[in-house]
């Protein structure tokens, strides 16, 4: 199968630690998908003998609509363009360890708005993508807004945002997995295993806060499902955390939360939406500090080179953009967050109005064309091992397992492919 897809790789075992096989340069093609939709393809010259691969996906707005997908458990991109799809797109951050056992209630760090229903709101304001109607909007996210908690009105903020000082009428603070820490642990077969230690994995302690811990129901909606005096809340016992600087009597297990407003915008619109990456020009600037520990290693330091993936709309078309390349290379391993930036100047795209997606491996696009379904983007992709006697598994085609995706559909009344 991967010599098929033109990749010589005599050992599949040796993928883990040689991805040369990987580093070829794409032919420089563009593919029409359906109206209104197109794939640009080529490969880019980064100097000292380095290169990415440059997917381009433009999408005209008055043919295509877009929907954020996101789901608590995983997914594969190419698994959601059936039916009525177009194209799928990796989606935005979330939440990766290695253990099994101890993941988040929300695996979509920060703001997620899933089939119209608010489920996650922001620890810390970032730039979001929010849905409306089918069109796409991309905006500064500030981690504020209002609630009703039990039919009462309240404010909340992020609890990354800069202290609020306690007191009547100070607003309800926001935690959630976006708090946690990703650590790494050396493992003989893979190099390294991401983990969470659950004991400080927790809201901080406090004699006066009381924690609200909200859980999210496909049927009943947002509901206070632990309460906790004194804090020291597991951060993945809920969909999110709501501080209160001291006791609501009033309030109790099962108690309704609805958000209304955030950041003075009305909620209730949303379709879908959620929250982004740093723009290109911050990354490349270096204000990543809202991208923290719950990424573990950044994928934005200066010199390191990752696939990225890009979203950004410009003149009236969304872009979406793959660099590819694979890790374990010497040539072929993506761009830094400065070439990135330069990269889109050059070809005519704002680095300030452009945003990162999540990239590495999970930097992919689906698309259907001719009745196949066609991927790229982070071919090299290996599933590693559950234990010491299963084998490293090549998942080029089928891709990182998702908990979000940018899905892409013909708007009602144009032509199918």
């Amino acid at each position: 199968m991967l010599r098929a897809h033109g990749y010589n790789v005599p050992d599949v075992q040796a993928i883990a630690l040689n991805q040369r096989a990987f580093a070829i340069r794409a032919t420089d093609r563009d593919v029409p998908i359906a109206p209104g939709a197109r794939l640009h393809s080529r490969c880019v010259d980064l100097g000292g003998g380095s290169f990415t691969n440059v997917h381009t996906l433009a999408l005209d707005l008055e043919a295509v609509r877009a929907e954020v997908h996101s789901r608590t458990d995983t997914f594969h991109l190419r698994e959601l363009v059936s039916g009525s799809a177009l194209a799928a797109v990796s989606g935005s951050f979330a939440f990766i360890s290695d253990d099994p056992d101890y993941q988040p209630a929300e695996p979509c760090l920060d703001f997620c708005c899933r089939n119209g229903a608010i489920t996650s709101v922001p620890t810390i304001g970032k730039p979001a993508l929010l849905v409306r109607d089918g069109h796409p909007v991309i905006a500064p996210l500030p981690a504020q807004g209002t609630l009703t908690l039990d039919q009462r009105p309240h404010r909340w903020a992020g609890s990354k945002e800069p202290a609020v000082p306690p007191g009547p009428g100070a607003p309800l603070l926001v935690y959630g997995a976006a708090n946690c820490e990703i650590r790494y642990l050396d493992h003989p077969r893979t190099g390294f295993l991401r983990h969470v230690d659950r004991s400080s994995n927790t809201t901080p302690l406090s004699e006066s806060a009381v924690d609200y811990v909200v859980a999210h129901d496909p049927e009943q909606g947002l509901r206070v499902s632990q309460i906790r005096p004194g804090g020291g809340s597991d951060l993945f016992s809920g969909n999110f955390i709501l501080r209160a600087d001291h006791p609501m009597a009033d309030v109790t297990v099962g108690a309704l939360v609805d958000i209304t407003t955030i950041a003075g915008q009305e909620a209730s619109p949303l379709e879908s939406g959620i929250s982004l990456g740093p723009s290109v020009a911050d990354a490349s600037n270096g204000h990543t500090a809202a991208y923290d520990t719950s990424l573990g290693k950044s994928p934005f330091q200066d010199d390191a080179r990752h696939a990225r993936t890009l979203i950004a709309l410009h003149e009236d078309q969304l872009l979406l953009k793959i660099l590819d390349g694979a890790p374990h290379t010497d040539t072929f391993r993506g761009a830094t967050p400065r070439e990135t930036a330069g990269l889109c100047a050059a070809d005519g795209l704002d680095p300030h109005h452009a945003y990162h997606l999540d990239g590495g491996a999970s930097s992919k696009i689906a698309y259907r064309r001719a009745c196949r379904t066609i991927v790229v983007g982070s071919m090299h992709y290996m599933r590693w091992p559950a234990d010491t006697t299963e084998p490293f598994r090549w998942q080029g085609v089928q891709g990182r397992a998702l908990h979000s995706a940018l899905v892409l559909k013909p708007c009602p009344g144009k032509a199918h492919p």
